[in-house]
């Protein structure tokens, strides 16, 4: 019996297996924010393809908080409709669908628009990234704001989960860490201050929204000074506190120059993963060039994690649940328009 074929559970939210698309910016909306006939078919594809949870793109929550001028955007009701019609026909596939809502922070590379971070410290010296504006404490309650407005219109667009982005060195990442963080305020100094505003975000999310919230971190940010794995233990034990339903676990991103080795092998990040699933008991997704079933059905008979994510794997192939079921025997769970290439 394959394990990547169990149901799954996060939150009360149901899935038919543990096979996850995480989020991957694809850069293919414009200005608008809006989601293009691409996004249409990317999506769609990988719900035909037998996919459990597709969690969208790095959503932004205002035009500020952008990466690009060509991502998604949910900051305006106006954006609302268009995720809700692709959110039914992916459904009608028997996928179901979060979103990451996102704040790029000073990773912002949008022009005329002017970064925004815990501090002012440039993400690098070099083109197109700028030196950010410091929030005050009034922009800090105006991003939780949209933050949770944002999350009120997945929920209208008929989203099944939040995915929060508190990685990759984006705006609520960068609080997390000493190097990007150099308040003196409540936001500030401290670890517990430094996790505060992921925190109230995540609390708030959940108080004010009715559905599953999964929390993307950095377990690690490969600084021999910055963020690490005993930190995130103890954002997700906090962040279970406030409700969290999952902890999706990733790493880097803050720094544009790691000093800590990296190897970049396959599983590499599930050792985190596994570390901090041993501490909480919420569900954990594991990311990190995972390709194959087998490595898979490893992470989960092995208790890394919960639920695996396949990144670039259902970028090469959207029907690799297909080609898993059939390693695994288990034809059944093939789509029958499909079935004459197995």
């Amino acid at each position: 019996m394959s394990l990547l074929f169990t149901e799954g559970q996060i939150g009360n939210l149901k899935l038919k297996n543990r096979i996850v698309m995480p989020p991957m910016c694809m850069y293919s909306s414009d200005n608008s924010g809006e989601l293009k006939t691409f996004h249409k078919g990317h999506y769609l594809a990988r719900a035909i393809g037998g996919i459990g949870l597709i969690i969208f793109e790095a959503t932004a929550i205002e035009p500020r908080g952008r990466i690009s001028s060509n991502d998604l955007g949910l900051w305006d009701d106006s954006l609302i409709e268009a995720h809700k019609i692709l959110n039914e026909q992916i459904h009608s596939f028997g996928a179901k669908t979060a979103i990451q809502l996102a704040h790029a922070g000073r990773k912002c590379n949008v022009e005329d628009e002017t970064p925004i971070a815990p501090s002012a410290i440039a993400f690098s010296d070099n083109k197109p990234f700028k030196m950010p504006k410091a929030a005050t404490l009034e922009d800090i309650k105006n991003i939780k704001e949209l933050f949770v407005n944002a999350a009120l219109r997945a929920k209208e667009a008929d989203y099944d989960a939040i995915e929060l982005h508190g990685a990759h060195g984006y705006f609520l990442c960068e609080f997390l860490s000493p190097l990007s963080n150099l308040r003196d305020d409540i936001y500030g100094g401290s670890l517990e201050n430094r996790c505060r505003l992921l925190l109230e975000a995540a609390k708030e999310i959940k108080e004010k929204v009715d559905l599953p919230l999964i929390v993307r971190i950095s377990a690690d940010e490969w600084m021999n000074e910055g963020w690490n794995i005993e930190d995130s233990i103890y954002l997700s034990k906090e962040l279970e506190k406030v409700g969290v339903d999952s902890i999706h676990v990733s790493s880097g991103g803050n720094q544009e120059k790691p000093n800590k080795p990296i190897e970049l092998k396959p599983m590499y990040q599930a050792d985190f993963a596994k570390e901090i699933k041993e501490e909480v008991n919420i569900p954990v997704i594991a990311v990190g060039l995972i390709t194959t079933a087998q490595e898979g059905e490893k992470l989960l008979e092995e208790k890394y994690c919960d639920f695996v994510a396949y990144g670039r794997e259902l970028l090469r192939s959207p029907n690799f649940a297909f080609l898993a079921a059939n390693e695994f025997n288990k034809k059944e769970l093939i789509n029958s328009s499909y079935m004459r290439a197995f």
